[in-house]
């Protein structure tokens, strides 16, 4: 289980997060949705260790990752993979030297395991054949693909997802949807997404909490949150910008 508590975190004087707490089951989706520039990535890049808190704790698998070591941080860095808004891809690699690069950095599998995975990751997310390209010669949908394989080579516990279906058309979109559905199912993992996108949420999601000015708001199952009688999930939900808005 991944546990936050009474997160915050500022880069001057703006508040990005003011409080957080959120409880997160092992085998779950759990999709965080809020406005662009609410802070969705800040968190998920706390979760992972890469930024520190200003306050509060993070806890995954009792352990609170917050007080540990740039040593130790690493070693629990290996539970996590993690899809990033671009895909975020080496332009000088191809496919498969982009998804073997943190078996060859962090593992001391021969050149033949290596293949044997990434061949096997490929497959998984419908790139099979497609080893020998550069990421400049795909699409948008195919980088995301790639990224999701690099994700998954090193068999995480958890997959972090950040915008999975931005930067690609509604019909890829859906796509990546059914992909991450389909992995989760195969892997048994902890799934995190954060988006804007309500129709992927609720398509991929167990569960599904919002982000507003620095706090979760609401908890629900999808059901729950597309009934949620919160004016301002319904808001946000509906896509309605009713009354003033305020600045993220």
């Amino acid at each position: 289980m991944i546990v936050i508590e009474d997160l915050h975190k500022s880069f001057g004087d703006n508040k990005v997060l003011r409080g957080v707490n959120l409880k997160i089951e092992k085998g779950k989706t759990f999709v965080i949705i809020g406005r662009s520039g609410c802070g969705k990535s800040v968190l998920l890049k706390h979760i992972i260790g890469i930024l520190k808190p200003d306050k509060g704790r993070i806890l995954i698998d009792g352990c609170d990752i917050t007080k540990l070591n740039e040593k130790r941080l690493n070693e629990v860095r290996k539970k996590f993979g993690m899809l990033f808004q671009g895909a975020a891809l080496f332009d000088s690699l191809t496919v498969e030297e982009n998804v073997a690069f943190g078996l060859r950095r962090h593992t001391n599998l021969s050149k033949e395991e290596i293949r044997r995975i990434v061949n096997e990751k490929l497959g998984l997310v419908g790139l099979a054949r497609n080893g020998f390209l550069r990421p400049a010669e795909l699409s948008g949908g195919m980088k995301k693909r790639v990224g999701l394989a690099r994700a998954i080579a090193m068999a995480p516990e958890i997959i972090l997802y950040d915008e999975p279906t931005t930067g690609v058309d509604p019909i890829m979109g859906d796509a990546i949807n059914e992909l991450i559905i389909e992995l989760h199912d195969k892997l048994k993992i902890i799934s995190i997404a954060v988006t804007h996108d309500i129709a992927s949420a609720y398509k991929i999601a167990d569960r599904i909490a919002m982000l507003y000015e620095g706090k979760i708001i609401e908890v629900g199952t999808p059901r729950e949150i597309k009934n949620t009688k919160n004016p301002i999930v319904r808001q946000f939900i509906t896509g309605a910008a009713i009354g003033p808005i305020t600045a993220d």
